[in-house]
């Protein structure tokens, strides 16, 4: 399943999926399958990603 909703975070923040990785501190392949949903990350790295996106857990990663 697709993260439309991270994607979407990232794109408010005007961040390219390659700024994101190297806030995070993974590769850009890496934001790349978890948007498309092709990837799950560790806890740990989503954590990463919300605190550098100004998101909640919930508000990125939890399915409605």
């Amino acid at each position: 399943m697709k993260n439309l909703k991270m994607k979407m975070a990232r794109v408010e923040k005007d961040l390219s999926q390659d700024e994101l990785a190297k806030i995070v501190g993974v590769s850009r392949q890496t934001i790349g399958l978890i948007e498309l949903g092709k990837y799950n990350p560790s806890l740990s790295l989503c954590l990463s990603i919300c605190k550098a996106l100004s998101k909640t857990l919930d508000q990125l990663f939890w399915d409605e």
